[in-house]
C-alpha cells in the first residue's frame, strides 16, 4: 500500500475566518488546508474567479493536482486534451504533465487539492497578496512573467507556456 508523505496525528479545527485568503493572479485562493496543517500529506485551496481567471502552461515537478468544480465552467487543457469542465466535474492532473486553466463562465468557484502538499500552497503564499476584504477583490498588478517563472521553479512548478486564452 502506497502511504502520503505525512502521518497527521492530531485533529486541526479552523473557521473561515482564520483560514488565509489572497488575491492570486486575478482570482482569490482560500486555503482552507495547508501541508503544514496536514503533515505535508496534501493542501486544499479553493478558488474563485471571474471569466479568464486562468493559469499559465505549467507543471508540478513533485504533486497531483486535483480540480473539483463547485460552481461555474473552467476548460482545461493538459497534455494534448483539452476539455470544458463544468460544476460537479473533477479533472486529475499527475505530476509532470504540462496543464492549465481558464474560467469560462462569467465566474467560477472550485477547489484544488495538491499531494502531496507543500509545493503549489507555498508558491500561491509567496506570490499571493493577502485578501483585505475587498468585494471584488482588486487584482492588483501581479509578478511580471519572468519573476513569477522564477518563483514557481523555487517551488517545483515549471512554467511552460503563455496562460490560455479565454
Amino acid at each position: 500500500m502506497t502511504s502520503l508523505s505525512g502521518n497527521i496525528t492530531s485533529p486541526v479545527l479552523r473557521d473561515p475566518d482564520t483560514q488565509e485568503a489572497v488575491r492570486f493572479l486575478g482570482g482569490l485562493v482560500r486555503m482552507r488546508a495547508r501541508a503544514a496543517d496536514t503533515a505535508g500529506a496534501y493542501a486544499l485551496l479553493e478558488h474563485t474567479g471571474e471569466r479568464g481567471y486562468m493559469s499559465p502552461l505549467h507543471l508540478h515537478e513533485s504533486d497531483e493536482e486535483t480540480f473539483l468544480i463547485l460552481d461555474g465552467t473552467l476548460r482545461v487543457e493538459v497534455g494534448n486534451e483539452v476539455r470544458s469542465v463544468g460544476a460537479g466535474g473533477l479533472a486529475l492532473l499527475p505530476r509532470g504533465l504540462a496543464h492549465g486553466f481558464v474560467v469560462t463562465s462569467p465566474t467560477a468557484r472550485f477547489l484544488t487539492l495538491h499531494t502531496p502538499g507543500g509545493g503549489f500552497d507555498a508558491f500561491v503564499a509567496d506570490v499571493g497578496v493577502p485578501f483585505d476584504g475587498t468585494v471584488p477583490p482588486e487584482a492588483g498588478p501581479g509578478p511580471d512573467p519572468e519573476e513569477l517563472t522564477r518563483l514557481a521553479a523555487a517551488h517545483g512548478i515549471q512554467i511552460v507556456g503563455p496562460p490560455l486564452l479565454p
